[in-house]
């Protein structure tokens, strides 16, 4: 098995365990590291009353897909916050959500994310900066001693 096929099955595992992902059947499609690909196929609940796909499950799909790239490095992240722009949206079929990472720093990540439906249109694009929340590093580099963490 590939790293990449490792991923996006370990991905879609946590995925599976998540009951607000399984509501909104969001899908893994792909994981490596710093990028991931979700998927969701429209069905009734995911159209607002005007019978186009909610933004709600757009961004829903688009965080967790910037979530996803973002712990591919093995750390635990929450959203610190998102920007997303709403372009156009559709009725049916499926649309994707790829997140790439632009930017990982010490205790932040930068990502963006295009959701796309049929023919690759693109539906939204947003930005998301997570915050991790794992303990931080080494104090210094002889001493083995562990930050306090504060919080």
């Amino acid at each position: 098995m590939t790293e990449k096929e490792n991923l996006s099955e370990q991905f879609a595992a946590i995925n599976r365990r998540n009951p607000f992902v399984c509501h909104n059947h969001i899908e893994v499609e792909e994981v490596e590291r710093d990028r991931a690909l979700l998927s969701l196929t429209i069905r009734p609940e995911s159209l607002n009353i005007f019978g186009q796909v909610h933004g709600g499950a757009i961004f829903t799909m688009a965080d967790n897909a910037a979530g996803c790239a973002t712990r591919t490095d093995g750390r635990t992240y929450v959203t610190q916050s998102a920007d997303i722009h709403f372009l156009r949206n559709q009725t049916e079929g499926t649309i994707k959500a790829e997140a790439c990472v632009r930017h990982r720093g010490r205790t932040s990540v930068l990502v963006e994310v295009s959701v796309t439906g049929e023919e690759g249109k693109l539906l939204a694009s947003g930005t998301f900066t997570f915050f991790c929340i794992d303990k931080p590093p080494v104090a210094h580099e002889g001493g083995g001693e562990e930050l306090k963490n504060n919080a």
